[in-house]
């Protein structure tokens, strides 16, 4: 079918037509050359003004005699007509993957072709499936992973929110859709793992005891002085095998006093219940045809970390030495466990670095999943050669995207913003990205959203009546309302309302509890939230000793030279006359202490900003001042007239 015919300017690289018969962006279209025959084309973007519409195309390229798809060099004549391009001679030219070699994944958008992901490559180079939440990502990697264990490759899902369990029932819902597809609903082995108390029916998750002293000191939730430090060795040294019980023995029969915050935190990890002397045989987790799910639904971030980092480090030295078979590993909410850098450092990161960049050489394979790819580590993020990307809105996720995503152009990345649920972006299959229209699971999908106006009680769905599209969010609420802003002000104001991140942190000193508020975009500490008043936390570890020692003799009031401070004043830390600066909090963390309350309500907003760091990054800041014990992120409500 003719399209239309080339008008304007034609270069060896893209060319515009005027549409004459109704087409669409990303529709693929040939062009007949002289020189090199038929070469394969895609639109790129669609302008319509009263002269009509005029189509923006890229060109793929043409395949020559030794069955290469190469660039044309001259570029095609002005008014060369531009046609629908053929499925035969899409397949021919993009090389896509045959169904004997490769895994089903969906159908090219808008053909009835069907995308087979080269599994080989898949499984050695490693996969990315990025997208805000509620476009279908777990969908899409339910999908992945029946491929794989139609494949009879051990599986082993790693799955903070327990969304992966249902695969072990036959997707009956949509029989008709898979039907359509070529396929039928079907179940999965499955094992589960986990906590027990907290979902029911899962097997009890136990780590080895068996760990290093390198490994002791990595997993420790505090960080530990010099002296600290000196303490543990002395009494790990004489100890054979480590055994937490007789380490706390050890421990307490020595005479310095810096023991008891490391028995502390010894007996922490020890009340955990998830190190055991019969610990979860790794030959049971990684069995050829298995799928064996670690849910992590319910257990705080910190055991959640421990965990991940143990079984990652295990699995990948036993691989290395041959003694598990090649696996597959799926990490759900990466952006938790490998973050990037400037977002702090998890306990898993430098193994999950290690396995992104050397597991493809010993046969382990790595799905990286996350609705935030702005803040998964670029290291990891860059060595997944497959990517699919669903709906992503965020800039700053946009920009991670498009900085990591081989072969991607402008106009695929403002595409990326409109993709409908269940549409993705393919890269790393064939030279250019694929719009693919996701196939239906076989089993069933078990990461639906809890739909709260359903499953509330009757007195909660009263109040929350008239708020269908509004969110249900953790807010702190300012005193004053917006009737009453616009009672104080000038008559016709509007007041908009805007929601900052921020966290409620429970802190611990001599004194006991006490909860301090600090907003996530800068990390400051929130003093008045009405005037929206903040003050800075010392950033010690971004200062000299010198520097320390200049600002504690400034605030025992003792006389130094200025010169020696010019630093400090410029940072900001010191006044021009050598007084401590009052944008920074330098008292007692005490004194600042916060008594709100968190609510959850259905709020309509003109802004809701995203969070800039993460809870890492705050608790790292706060540990130099003060002990943290729990981290609660809310948003404060802010309302700006104009």
């Amino acid at each position: 079918m003719i399209l239309g015919k080339i008008t304007g300017k034609a270069t060896t690289m893209d060319f515009t037509f005027k549409a004459e018969k109704e087409t669409k962006n990303f529709e693929y279209v040939q062009v007949y050359h002289e020189v090199y025959d038929y070469v394969l084309c895609q639109i790129v973007g669609l302008e319509t003004s009263s002269e009509g519409t005029l189509a923006k195309c890229k060109i793929i390229g043409y395949k020559d005699e030794d069955g290469k798809v190469k660039q044309i060099r001259i570029p095609f004549d002005l008014g060369a007509e531009v046609l629908k391009a053929d499925d035969e001679f899409i397949k021919k030219i993009i090389k896509l993957e045959d169904e004997s070699k490769g895994s089903f994944l969906g159908k090219l958008e808008g053909r009835d072709i069907k995308i087979f992901l080269d599994m080989n490559k898949l499984l050695t180079k490693h996969c990315a499936v990025l997208a805000k939440s509620g476009a279908g990502k777990s969908y899409t990697v339910g999908v992945l992973a029946e491929e794989i264990l139609d494949r009879k490759i051990p599986l082993l899902i790693i799955d903070p929110h327990g969304e992966y369990s249902k695969m072990r029932y036959e997707n009956t819902k949509e029989k008709e859709k898979l039907a359509s597809f070529g396929l039928k609903p079907q179940a999965y082995e499955v094992k589960e793992y986990g906590d027990s108390k907290i979902n029911k029916g899962v097997i009890p998750i136990k780590l080895t005891k068996d760990i290093t002293n390198s490994e002791l000191i990595h997993l420790l939730p505090a960080k530990l002085s010099g002296t600290q430090m000196g303490v543990l060795y002395s009494a790990l040294k004489n100890l054979d095998q480590l055994n937490f019980n007789e380490l706390l023995l050890e421990l307490e029969r020595d005479e310095s006093s810096a023991k008891w915050s490391i028995i502390n935190v010894i007996e922490y990890l020890n009340n955990l219940n998830i190190f055991s002397d019969s610990p979860t045989p790794y030959s049971e987790l990684i069995r050829p045809g298995n799928c064996s799910i670690i849910n992590l639904k319910g257990m705080p971030p910190d055991i959640q970390g421990i965990i991940v980092y143990k079984l990652c480090k295990d699995l990948f030295e036993l691989r290395k030495n041959n003694r598990i078979p090649p696996f597959f590993l799926i990490l759900e909410e990466a952006h938790n466990f490998c973050p990037e850098r400037s977002f702090g450092e998890a306990k898993s990161s430098k193994i999950l670095r290690t396995i992104a960049s050397e597991g493809r050489k010993f046969g382990m394979g790595f799905c990286v999943i996350s609705q935030r790819p702005a803040r998964v580590d670029k290291s990891v993020l860059s060595q997944c050669t497959t990517q699919i990307t669903m709906k992503v809105t965020n800039p700053n996720d946009l920009k991670a995207i498009f900085n990591s995503v081989e072969g991607i152009t402008a106009e695929s990345e403002s595409e990326i913003q409109n993709l409908p649920i269940g549409t993705a972006l393919v890269s790393g299959l064939v030279d250019i990205p694929l719009f693919v229209n996701i196939r239906p699971r076989k089993s069933m999908h078990g990461g639906e959203a809890v739909n709260i106006l359903e499953e509330q009680e009757p007195d909660v769905m009263k109040e929350l009546k008239g708020f269908e599209k509004q969110e249900l969010i953790p807010v702190i609420k300012p005193n004053t309302t917006v009737k009453d802003i616009k009672l104080m002000s000038e008559e016709g104001v509007e007041v908009k309302t805007k929601l900052i991140p921020a966290a409620i942190i429970t802190c611990k000193d001599k004194e006991g509890d006490f909860n301090v508020l600090i907003e996530l975009i800068d990390g400051t500490l929130v003093i008045d939230k009405e005037k929206f008043e903040t003050k800075k936390l010392p950033d010690i570890n971004h200062l000299t000793t010198q520097e320390v020692s200049i600002l504690k003799k400034v605030f025992a009031k003792q006389p130094i030279d200025k010169s020696q401070a010019q630093n400090l004043i410029e940072k900001e830390y010191l006044t021009d006359d050598l007084q401590l600066s009052d944008s920074y909090i330098f008292s007692k963390l005490r004194n600042q202490e916060t008594y709100e309350n968190v609510d959850f309500m259905s709020i309509s907003y003109d802004e809701k900003l995203e969070p800039m760091l993460g809870e890492e990054t705050i608790k790292q800041r706060l540990s130099e001042i003060t002990q943290v014990k729990e981290y609660k992120e809310c948003y404060i409500i802010k309302y700006e007239t104009s």
